[in-house]
């Protein structure tokens, strides 16, 4: 609908509160419904009933002049599926910022990592919050329809499709809500804008509901755990207050919640435990992953043998195999809970054998391998300059990162064939979760101007990859003489609960991520925290739990660090030879004209002769990367050669460009001349410039003074006396 000046309504606030009331009464009279509450200092608004009316819920969330619309659809269930196949996809279109998309077709494509990382945050507080056996299709649709480029859309499209599946007949156990938090100047600030997160110490995404949260994403830099838990008790208060709106307005437009339960699988379960339970508990307890899986599928072979059919109406393999794992979870929760005694035979609070290397591949920058237990991860570290940062292009401005971690999950790491192809959507969420824990401590570029990309290819896997990437991440920087503020570990803590009893275990393996509760992931330095993940299956962790977390991670995360410096106890003192030697110099921003030369001429010249890379800024810095150490200084003689500042009293080997009537003109620096006069040409009397000099001789001239022109005056005769006065000394 728009509104009778041809403007549309959808997140515009009304000029007046006049015009304001009419146009929601118009909405009303429409069966447009809305909620609307003042958040973290602005009003928050969900409306319903507007757009996107064939959806199975729709919704249009507005803060400030962001405005994100989210809607879900529902299908029947794909057949034979065991499983819930909800799919969430969210889209930043840059029209909603007034900007063309980049590329040659001026078209949205493939998402980029943010829209990526942002469907994770979506999806994963969502999935917990649906009925165990519901398996119909469900994708969630989130886009940012405008953009006032300082509030974020994401915590907008994670209210979006939290109050869209709350509005339709999908049996969604919410609502949810999500926010932002930051930790400035000493105190917490809700869903802050980008200006206030640049000055931020913590960046916190929170989700959850109204009895617990169930996501949290943190980067900060090395925070303390008290900080980051205070972040989410007052950012809960805020889901609270987004839960009761969405509440609010299902009770106004929800539909009906329609879903019928499975029947039962009591008996067949019952069955199940005693034909194969007691098989199953002896594969479970098999030492060594592979061993462990391979004795767990025969026992899987054997039922399919039984419970499989060619005649699809009798097959009931799809459902045996779901209860199968079901049993295998309430084995390994049992052995944990009742007995303290884990897969591998570890206790609850025991971390696995570590082993840390460093300078493991030649003619790299740097590298790392980390191992802790079956999960492996060989990190590369690249040095380059500011041509290889990363330019990233979305709905804010455009910027730079210096730093990017990229990780790998390549098949041969599990040793299963599966299929290779782009980058998942996991692998940009582990490599982001490792980047946020490192990027802390970073040096400033002006301590360090290099570029640095690194790569963590996981060679093994069985428990917390992400959590292996930050410990070689940070020892394959080192070895790159990257001078890193602190050095980081992380480490994974997981929940097991039985009959009211919950036992936490550290360094989890990775069936252990499948069948517990939780996958808290924490990285940091042995000052702080700089980087938390949570995973949640459950609908909500206790607050007191959350402390006990963070309890048990910090003591991990020290041991593990006293592991990996007894590798290497601090980043070495110089970068590889075989990384780039960057020099920087500062000239007048008005001689960078003389750098670069008519068409680039000079720039190229200096780059062709020493083989360097330059780089300049506006303010006039410039920056020299090269290989060869020698190649770097000659770039920086020539540039300076041409920015050098004439200084008054100075001494210059100058070259004779003119010989005039009244003296002789001459080049002391590069483009700039000075006037030696007659009288100063020599210690006697001088009848004719040409007699004592003639045009390309090199003399030596002192400075004797630069008008307010810049126009300099030279004597010969000065710089004659004065070195022959300090020869005589």
């Amino acid at each position: 609908m728009e509104t009778t000046d041809g403007s549309s309504r959808i997140g515009r606030r009304a000029e007046s509160g006049l015009e304001k009331n009419k146009a929601d009464q118009l909405n009303q009279s429409m069966g447009i419904e809305f909620v609307e509450r003042t958040i973290g200092g602005r009003p928050l608004r969900i409306e319903t009933g507007k757009v996107a009316k064939q959806a199975a819920g729709s919704v249009v969330v507005s803060s400030a002049d962001t405005v994100v619309l989210a809607a879900v659809l529902t299908g029947p269930p794909r057949e034979s599926a065991d499983f819930f196949p909800l799919t969430v996809d969210y889209r930043e279109k840059t029209y909603a910022a007034g900007k063309f998309p980049g590329g040659f077709f001026k078209r949205e494509s493939r998402p980029t990592q943010k829209e990526i990382l942002t469907m994770r945050m979506i999806d994963r507080p969502l999935r917990p919050m649906f009925p165990s056996g519901y398996i119909d299709e469900v994708l969630i649709q989130a886009m940012v329809l405008a953009s006032d480029q300082e509030n974020e859309p994401d915590i907008l499209a994670m209210i979006g499709a939290s109050a869209a599946l709350s509005l339709s007949q999908i049996p969604f156990e919410g609502p949810s809500a999500a926010c932002r938090v930051a930790f400035l100047d000493g105190r917490y600030v809700l869903n802050p804008t980008l200006s206030e997160l640049e000055y931020s110490t913590m960046e916190m995404v929170l989700a959850g509901h109204k009895d617990a949260i169930n996501m949290i994403e943190v980067g900060s830099i090395e925070v303390s755990e008290d900080v980051v838990i205070g972040g989410i008790e007052f950012g809960h208060k805020a889901i609270i207050e987004i839960c009761e709106m969405i509440d609010e307005l299902q009770r106004r437009a929800g539909r009906p919640k329609d879903w019928t339960p499975p029947p039962p699988t009591d008996d067949l379960l019952a069955e199940l435990r005693r034909k194969y339970g007691e098989s199953l508990r002896a594969a479970r307890s098999v030492p060594g992953k592979q061993d462990r899986y391979t004795a767990v599928n025969e026992v899987y072979k054997t039922a399919k043998g039984e419970y499989s059919s060619e005649n699809p109406k009798e097959d009931r393999w799809a459902l045996v195999r779901t209860l199968l794992d079901q049993i295998e979870g309430e084995i390994v929760t049992e052995k944990i809970v009742a007995e303290g005694k884990r897969s591998d035979g570890r206790g609850p609070r025991d971390i696995r054998p570590i082993l840390c290397e460093v300078g493991v591949l030649p003619r790299v920058h740097g590298s790392a391998l980390f191992q802790r237990g079956e999960t492996q991860s060989l990190c590369v570290t690249t040095l380059g300059t500011g041509r290889d940062e990363q330019i990233v292009d979305g709905l804010m401005e455009e910027y730079s990162k210096k730093f990017m971690l990229h990780y790998n999950f390549p098949p041969l790491c599990t040793g299963e064939i599966k299929r290779v192809g782009f980058t998942s959507r996991r692998e940009i969420g582990h490599g982001n979760l490792a980047e946020k824990a490192l990027q802390a401590v970073l040096p400033s570029p002006e301590k360090f101007p290099y570029t640095i990309r690194l790569v963590s290819e996981i060679l093994e896997s069985n428990g917390s990859s992400s959590m292996a990437s930050v410990c070689a991440g940070c020892l394959a920087l080192m070895d790159a003489g990257v001078p890193i503020k602190q050095p980081v570990a992380g480490i994974s803590v997981g929940l097991f609960e039985k009959d009211g009893r919950r036992q936490l275990v550290v360094d989890i393996l990775g069936e252990e991520d499948h069948f517990g509760e939780m996958d808290f992931k924490v990285a940091g330095t042995q000052r702080g925290i700089t980087a938390v993940q949570l995973d949640l299956k459950g609908r909500g962790l206790p607050p007191d739990i959350i402390h006990e977390t963070f309890a048990i991670a910090r003591e991990a995360r020290l041991d593990i660090l006293r592991q990996m410096l007894k590798a290497l106890p601090a980043p070495r003192p110089k970068t590889s030879d075989y990384a780039p030697r960057i020099l920087t110099i500062k000239v007048n921003p008005d001689k960078i004209g003389k750098v670069i030369g008519p068409g680039g001429k000079f720039i190229k010249s200096i780059e062709a002769e020493t083989g360097a890379v330059v780089e300049i800024e506006d303010d006039g810095s410039i920056l020299i990367a090269c290989v060869d150490m020698k190649g770097a200084e000659r770039a920086l003689e020539m540039i300076e050669s041409v920015t050098a500042e004439v200084k008054v009293g100075k001494i210059y080997s100058g070259r004779v460009s003119s010989i005039k009537d009244f003296g002789a003109f001459i080049e002391v620096v590069p483009g700039q001349d000075g006037l030696c006069h007659i009288s100063e040409l020599d210690t006697e009397y001088v009848k004719s410039a040409g007699e004592v000099v003639k045009i390309g001789d090199t003399v030596r001239v002192k400075v004797l003074s630069i008008d307010d022109q810049g126009r300099i005056k030279l004597s010969r005769k000065a710089a004659v006396l004065e070195e022959a006065a300090g020869k005589a000394n």
